[in-house]
């Protein structure tokens, strides 16, 4: 059963959180995942939410999701990332 990882983004630091984007695809595909969405267009149409930048990740399973957002491959990007920016990240199991 797959799994998704979405990621509400507030960049503070637009150098470094580029250098993070170009690090972070090869740690996702090695556990399996790819990128659904990145940063695109989006509309909020109920509720107070305003998210600034989404990503949202698809993974095999749930499992894969979690060994990746904790695995060595992405330790040192996730820490330049809580350098460039502030985040809210959940997973979340699909059908």
């Amino acid at each position: 059963m797959s799994a998704y990882i979405i990621v509400n983004v507030d960049v503070k630091d637009p150098t470094l959180y580029e250098e993070y984007r170009k690090l972070v695809p090869a740690s996702i595909e090695k556990y399996g995942g790819k990128f659904v969405a990145r940063g695109g267009k989006h509309e909020v149409l109920e509720g107070e939410w305003q998210p600034n930048r989404l990503v949202i990740l698809e993974f095999p399973s749930y499992d894969q999701a979690q060994a990746w957002y904790h695995s060595e491959e992405y330790r040192e990007p996730k820490a330049m990332r809580f350098n460039a920016a502030n985040a809210e990240l959940v997973i979340v199991e699909g059908l």
